[in-house]
């Protein structure tokens, strides 16, 4: 099996952090005009939460990367 695919088999955390981070710009790429300022604030707010952990798992796979 190549490295590749073998790696998202098991990142399973990453995969589903990252597939949730491309959910949720997509709905704001397609939805933000009509959205309220709340639900603004929770998504950008959402966003960060998931940029960070997309980094822990990242860095804790790698803990001598950059």
């Amino acid at each position: 099996m190549p490295e590749s695919r073998r790696e998202r088999r098991q990142n399973v955390v990453l995969r589903e952090l990252l597939d949730e981070m491309i959910q949720l710009s997509r709905h704001l790429s397609n939805h933000a005009p009509t959205l309220q300022a709340g639900e603004l604030t929770y998504a950008r707010e959402r966003l960060e939460w998931l940029a960070d952990e997309i980094w822990r798992q990242v860095t804790a796979e790698n803990p001598t990367g950059p």
